[in-house]
């Protein structure tokens, strides 16, 4: 891992869903995940828990694992309240989390949450201005705790590189692995998401691939083009096998075998499924001895 931080390992599990699970499942599933053997627990936050609430319900849940918060909405906590929040949790539960922060969308910050949406760039980085000079909360136990941003354009990968330990880009090609390093540098952590669905016959799994890969490209489409992918809106085969990898867990392996090649430290796995609501424990059992080796 480049740099001191908390200990990811090669591998996670992007825990998506949990929203749709009640608090006693969420701690289930946390610690199914811990127990599998996975180095990270990442989730998002949209409409559902709060990020600081959702990650000490999950590191109370858990022993070891690193619980990050992978997408932190900027637009739902002023920056005092955030690095307060990530103070706490690192005082409690030193070098389990990890803070991610994410610029939002902005039908997120203005229709569900009343903002104006700005700059991506520039309020991300008057944001991490507004946190590094925060005074408010519990003071800091040492080294200033880790951040990383939710990053997959090369403004927001160079401000990771320039204000972050690194970046979290979700839901983009190995191709976009291999670009994000060479934005990052070689001393930036650099850890992606990649969505899975564990199908060994491949026979039920297209229509859900490529929803889930159609849900990706309103924030993906002018990427995937400058990568070289044509007529992204008609999701041809070729594009949602680079989006959404399906197939035996050894499939999966291979996929997140090319992306530690193509620079990252660390792959965190979205395991998709019919069920959303029901966390997927059997595919997180089954994919772990694979990935983890």
């Amino acid at each position: 891992m480049r740099g001191e931080g908390p200990a990811l390992g090669c591998a996670g599990i992007w825990a998506g869903d949990l929203d749709s699970c009640s608090v006693a499942d969420v701690r289930e599933a946390a610690a199914a995940i811990e127990d599998a053997g996975y180095g990270a627990l990442w989730f998002p936050e949209t409409t559902g828990r709060e990020a600081m609430a959702q990650a000490g319900i999950l590191l109370s849940a858990t022993r070891r694992i690193v619980v990050a918060a992978g997408a932190a909405d900027i637009y739902a906590r002023d920056a005092v309240t955030t690095a307060a929040g990530q103070r706490t949790h690192d005082e409690a539960f030193p070098g389990r989390f990890l803070l991610g922060l994410w610029e939002s969308h902005p039908s997120l910050a203005e229709d569900v949450r009343g903002h104006r949406f700005g700059s991506p760039c520039e309020t991300m980085r008057a944001y991490l201005d507004a946190m590094d000079a925060a005074s408010a909360g519990p003071p800091p136990t040492g080294a200033l705790p880790r951040r990383v941003l939710a990053a997959l354009g090369p403004d927001l990968l160079a401000l990771a590189r320039e204000r972050a330990w690194g970046a979290h880009p979700l839901g983009m090609p190995v191709e976009h692995t291999r670009n994000a390093r060479a934005v990052l540098g070689p001393d930036a952590l650099l850890a992606v998401t990649q969505l899975v669905i564990l199908d060994p016959g491949r026979s039920g799994s297209a229509d859900l691939a490529r929803s889930y890969a159609a849900a990706l490209l309103p924030n993906r489409r002018d990427l995937l083009e400058g990568l070289g992918f044509e007529d992204v809106d008609a999701l041809g085969d070729r594009l949602v096998d680079a989006l959404v990898v399906r197939g035996p867990a050894g499939d999966i392996a291979h996929r997140v075998q090319e992306h530690l090649d193509a620079g990252a430290d660390h792959v965190a796995l979205f395991v998709l499924t019919d069920t959303p609501a029901i966390p997927p424990v059997r595919q997180w059992r089954a994919l772990a001895p694979a990935v983890l080796g």
